[in-house]
């Protein structure tokens, strides 16, 4: 039930350049021919004989590999690629091709959807001090420096703390008594849920409402915009972390 896709735009992810591509590559078995690139938005250029949801010229979106750690040899970095029917979701009328390719940014995310979703009543982030404006931007009620303040000595506790860097050692120090903390990383202690990240299409409909509505938008770096003539270099900026937000290679020749 594959559909191949003309790949418009493809936001880059920060584990190749942690790695590098050539060591994540190696890592995964993929060997060196390979392809990166896990987010696209692009069009249906052909459908299988299977597939039930989409047809030839829908504009899709997605995170082409549907189990993080197992990714695909041929990526969303090329000029087609192919991906099964369930981890994909018409693209939201609302957005262009690069936003689409940018909403899978994680922080910013977490933080739009607890604030406008969930509605949290209080939360704290933390970012360098060139990113602070970016958190207050998304109405983060409580924008933390890192480089100046250690969050998990604050005498302020909290409910949930969600560590995308992979410091959980942290992150228990700074939640309550009975709250909880969702790392990229498990602890050695106390015993945790281990889960792979699993990406669906099934999702992404769940989240359409809030980004067509404007409640949830993607984030992307203003200097984050790169041809893919450029690509080599996007991922270069990438690995500079100064990047606010989600870099995007476009349009895809």
């Amino acid at each position: 039930m594959l559909c191949p896709i003309d790949c418009c735009a493809t936001s880059i992810l920060f584990i190749y350049t942690y790695y590098n591509i050539h060591s994540f590559q190696i890592l995964c078995g993929l060997g060196e021919k390979t392809v990166p690139g896990y987010d696209v938005a692009g069009v249906v250029v052909k459908v299988g004989s299977q597939v039930k949801n989409f047809k030839e010229g829908d504009e899709v979106y997605g995170d082409i590999n549907e189990k993080a750690l197992f990714p695909k040899k041929v990526g969303s970095l090329a000029e087609y690629t192919a991906a099964e029917e369930r981890v994909l979701s018409l693209k939201p009328k609302n957005l262009s091709f690069v936003e689409a390719a940018s909403a899978g940014g994680v922080g910013t995310q977490v933080i739009q959807l607890a604030k406008h979703v969930f509605d949290a009543s209080r939360i704290a982030a933390t970012s360098s001090t060139g990113k602070l404006d970016l958190l207050k931007s998304l109405a983060t009620d409580l924008p933390i420096d890192y480089t100046k303040v250690k969050y998990e000595e604050l005498p302020e506790k909290f409910d949930v703390v969600y560590d995308a860097v992979g410091e959980a050692d942290r992150a228990l120090k700074a939640v309550k008594e009975g709250g909880q903390v969702v790392t990229i990383v498990r602890p050695p202690h106390p015993s945790a849920t281990f889960f792979i990240l699993t990406s669906t299409g099934t999702i992404l409909e769940k989240l359409r409402p809030y980004l067509e509505s404007g409640k949830v938008k993607p984030v992307i770096d203003p200097k984050g915009l790169f041809p893919f003539s450029q690509a080599f270099e996007a991922f270069f900026y990438l690995d500079t972390q100064r990047a606010t937000g989600k870099v995007v290679i476009y349009p895809i020749p």
